[in-house]
């Protein structure tokens, strides 16, 4: 990520008809992630009650905050600044990812042991704390898959919370402004709507460039000499 004098940066980002990395997806990653082999790219669909696709949150709620695509603490701050971003409540996400990931015992970005809250890890037996599925497993004989649900739901709400303030941080260090967010979210959205058409008739395997973000556009400047340009609502 460069930061640029008049205040916008530039990500690299590549697109591939189909990304030979296990998923097969169709889309866009930040060149960043692409050997992190949790992500998934993303096109410009956006989801049923967010108006910007899972590319944007990657870059608006992850990269500028300095967040790792991947990880279930950097996913809980993420999806907290996705809420701020957008009014999404982060629960049906938190609730799925316990129950997806850390009730079978999968934690991404680290060991159920830094995980978890003390309170929790605490009351497992020392010979089984190194061993992710058995910690799990004893807490949920111990306190029911019901409380301990409730419990790691809420822990997902203190660690997005909790790292806020250091992702807020790391944002403003690139210069944009924190509360022009929102609109550049939506720019960066209406920069993929654009390229998104031309990429369904023209149909390349791949493509790269660099995205440009300020606070009044975003452009997308491809390697081809292509650029496409959308402007922040705001302004």
């Amino acid at each position: 990520m460069q930061t640029q004098k008049n205040d916008a940066i530039r990500i690299p980002v590549s697109y591939h008809s189909e990304w030979q990395d296990g998923f097969g997806a169709r889309g866009w990653k930040i060149d960043a992630s692409i050997n992190d082999p949790q992500v998934i790219a993303s096109t410009a669909e956006t989801g049923r009650n967010i108006p910007t696709s899972v590319f944007v949150h990657d870059i608006v709620d992850h990269h500028l905050c300095g967040l790792a695509l991947s990880g279930h603490r950097n996913e809980a701050i993420a999806l907290t600044l996705l809420e701020l971003r957008t009014g999404s409540s982060p629960i049906p996400d938190f609730t799925q990812m316990t129950e997806e990931d850390i009730l079978r015992g999968n934690v991404n970005g680290e060991s159920m042991r830094t995980f978890l809250p003390a309170s929790l890890m605490e009351q497992v037996p020392q010979k089984i704390q190194g061993d992710n599925k058995l910690s799990i497993g004893y807490l949920t004989g111990l306190l029911g898959e019901a409380e301990l649900k409730q419990k790691l739901v809420e822990h997902f709400v203190y660690l997005g919370k909790s790292g806020l303030s250091l992702a807020i941080d790391q944002w403003n260090k690139t210069g944009l402004d924190f509360n022009e967010r929102k609109y550049i979210g939506l720019c960066i959205q209406n920069i993929l709507e654009q390229i998104d058409a031309a990429l369904v008739q023209q149909k390349p395997e791949t493509l790269h460039g660099q995205l440009q973000i300020s606070n009044h556009d975003c452009r997308l400047i491809l390697d081809t000499g292509e650029v496409y340009v959308a402007q922040s609502t705001r302004h």
